[in-house]
């Protein structure tokens, strides 16, 4: 019952958007994935997926993709990413509700895996192109959201989170956040993003342990489509 994550798989069985147009190691990439998932994921293993699961920009067109994901092995549960355009936010509880027992989407709730909280949001950070004010308003929801899943897994009697994102928790050269802040708030013990595709950009952020805290990067490119243990049981 190992706990694993992945991110940015950037399926697109429906839609014209190769991968290997942006770089080569995205060669078949969905290839790729399903045979590590397939050689390191057993049943009763947990996987959170990190984000841009799909091209699709609605759910017809991620039908596909969504399916490919629910036959791979474990369990699965889904953050939002920018690129999942067929995940509106406020329907969360729709799409819980539409893949119950098959897919579970971490947004504005939690979930368990043993005696930890698995919390989340798809976060933001600064890339170059927002406006202040902009930038500010996408960085208090999303903080607003993350507050909203631990205060939900506090409120059922968990101690220990695991904390989730899909943007890197710091903006470029930052040494804190609002994010790891409250990652240190609550005491989170890791922290796991992904969102950062290419050399020149796998040390945007934290990688390793910070003030207590491990950071995870799984981006998928990055874990040349590996999924990565989180906590082996």
């Amino acid at each position: 019952m190992s706990l694993y994550a992945i991110g940015d798989l950037h399926l697109a069985f429906s839609v014209d958007k190769p991968m290997d147009l942006f770089d080569r190691v995205w060669k078949n990439h969905e290839k790729k994935i399903e045979k590590f998932w397939n050689r390191r994921i057993r049943p009763e293993d947990t996987v959170v997926l990190t984000g841009d699961h799909s091209w699709g920009r609605n759910l017809g067109e991620c039908t596909a993709d969504l399916e490919f994901i629910m036959r791979l092995p474990g369990r699965k549960i889904l953050l939002r990413g920018n690129h999942d355009m067929f995940w509106d936010a406020k329907k969360t509880e729709r799409l819980n509700e539409q893949f119950a027992g098959r897919l579970e989407f971490l947004q504005n709730n939690f979930y368990r895996y043993q005696d930890y909280a698995l919390v989340g949001t798809k976060g933001y950070c600064y890339e170059g192109w927002d406006a202040p004010e902009h930038f500010e308003k996408l960085m208090a929801r999303e903080l607003a959201r993350l507050r909203t899943s631990f205060e939900a897994a506090r409120a059922a009697g968990f101690e220990r989170y695991l904390m989730f994102l899909h943007y890197p928790p710091t903006s470029i050269g930052e040494m804190e956040s609002p994010f790891t802040q409250m990652a240190e708030e609550y005491g989170a013990s890791k922290v796991i993003y992904s969102h950062c595709h290419g050399r020149e950009r796998f040390d945007d952020s934290f990688k390793g342990y910070v003030n207590g805290i491990e950071y995870k990067l799984v981006s998928a490119d990055y874990l040349k489509f590996k999924p990565e243990l989180i906590i082996k049981e």
